[in-house]
């Protein structure tokens, strides 16, 4: 190509009503034309050279991903369409620096070569509103599927927050159904911490009437005889057993009520780092009384990093798990908690040596409302609410059964969520 065909291809390019980048084998920006310059409000200068997720961070997505892998492996062109929200680039502008609504952004990338045979990569990009703008049918459907998409938005959040307090309502409901074994398991420490008080405040009358006695007592000797007497010495050892014995039992509630409310409250909605582990301690508390006269519970912990979750969302899925292990046992067995990581992933299994789920139930049991339990055991909800948190996550639930043998259940998470409601299938252990 000579230069007159050079300068003619730039000024074609620079005109273009759509976005033109070049980026080398790296995904590092050669260039773009001004169209992106004023609709991004960045100039080219300041990016050269530069990676294009590190002057557009919100590229950094699966998507780009996908069209990456298509082009460079496949040599394809990769199409994004203006549905896949959200858009791949953000361009907050039009062509006169003015704020504009989201738009309706195509994005084609696609490889090439360059005069030196070198790989490179074109993205082209384009907004379908403004492409449609000269015919009124096409922009009046573009309104009314703008308007549609906003419909669909308000009903999203509608059902994000009845999802939300469904997941709350069962949250309280098992708890509820547990109200009776949590209540007996406070009431023991309580009952022996009133007695020891009881006990207490007789020793403390008994050794009021020795001090009383030091200023009345004739003598010595017969201070000595009423220390005898009220059993001094039996009182001073019986009193720091005494006080020793009420501090565990005061520590004990203050754990399940701990516990409780780690479990019950509302607020807890964002994604943070967590100890899974101190998770799943704090709901073994809460279920302590529902497992104890069911099970032996045997811990089998590996080492875990603190991961990225919503820790009160993955303790109702374990809660869930090792309620509905302890009904699956029908006189006494065993529940084992194992954890363990494999690369990025980290797992939580309860294992339990119960009656096993009968096959054909087994493609049933995430459904919401389904359950194989008695009236009044459970509502059905709480696997189909414990896979919808861990899709949510990012994670997945694998099941292994075997009838009289017992059930398994492994929760995989992810450490880092890479992006809301990511689940990248092709990054996720072998099953």
């Amino acid at each position: 190509m000579d230069s007159r065909q050079k300068e003619l291809a730039h000024a074609l390019v620079e005109q273009v009503e759509c976005g033109v980048i070049v980026l080398d084998e790296r995904l590092r920006i050669q260039y773009w034309n001004d169209y992106i310059t004023q609709c991004s409000g960045k100039p080219l200068r300041q990016a050269l050279s530069l990676e294009l997720t590190q002057v557009f961070p919100e590229a950094d997505t699966p998507q780009l991903s996908q069209m990456l892998a298509r082009a460079r492996d496949q040599g394809e062109h990769a199409y994004n369409e203006w549905r896949e929200s959200p858009n791949l680039l953000n361009l907050p502008y039009n062509r006169f620096g003015e704020p504009v609504p989201p738009r309706l952004q195509n994005a084609l990338f696609f490889p090439f070569t360059d005069d030196s045979d070198r790989p490179c990569f074109g993205l082209l990009l384009y907004n379908t509103r403004e492409l449609s703008s000269t015919n009124s049918h096409l922009d009046a459907a573009l309104k009314a599927l703008c308007h549609k998409q906003i419909e669909q938005e308000q009903l999203i959040q509608k059902l994000e927050k009845a999802n939300a307090q469904l997941l709350q309502s069962e949250k309280l409901a098992a708890i509820g159904q547990l109200a009776a074994g949590v209540a007996h398991e406070i009431n023991n420490p309580i009952g022996y911490v009133f007695s020891n008080l009881k006990t207490l405040a007789g020793y403390v009358h008994d050794l009021v009437r020795i001090i009383d006695a030091i200023d009345q007592a004739a003598s010595l000797e017969e201070l000595r005889r009423l220390k005898h007497q009220l059993e001094y010495d039996y009182i001073r050892g019986d009193v720091e057993a005494l006080i020793a014995e009420s501090e565990d039992g005061i520590d004990r509630v203050k754990k399940i009520i701990t516990s409780l409310k780690d479990f019950s409250h509302t607020d807890d909605e964002e994604f943070r780092l967590a100890d899974l582990h101190r998770g799943l301690d704090s709901t073994l508390n809460v279920v302590n009384n529902e497992l104890k006269y069911k099970a032996e519970v045997l811990k089998d912990y590996g080492e875990l990093p603190e991961i990225e979750c919503i820790p009160s969302q993955i303790n109702q899925v374990m809660m869930n798990l090792l309620v509905n292990a302890a009904h699956a046992i029908d006189d006494f067995g065993r529940i084992t908690l194992r954890s363990g990581q494999q690369t990025d992933w980290v797992w939580l299994e309860v294992e339990d040596s119960g009656r096993g789920i009968e096959p054909h139930l087994l493609t049933r049991i995430y459904e919401p409302f389904f359950t194989t339990k008695p009236v009044g055991q459970g509502t059905g909800l709480g696997l189909s609410l414990s896979y919808n948190i861990v899709r949510k996550h990012g994670g997945r639930i694998e099941v292994f059964s075997e009838r009289g043998q017992g059930t398994r259940f492994r929760v995989w998470l992810p450490l880092r969520q890479a992006s809301p409601q990511s689940c990248q299938e092709e990054s996720r252990p072998d099953e």
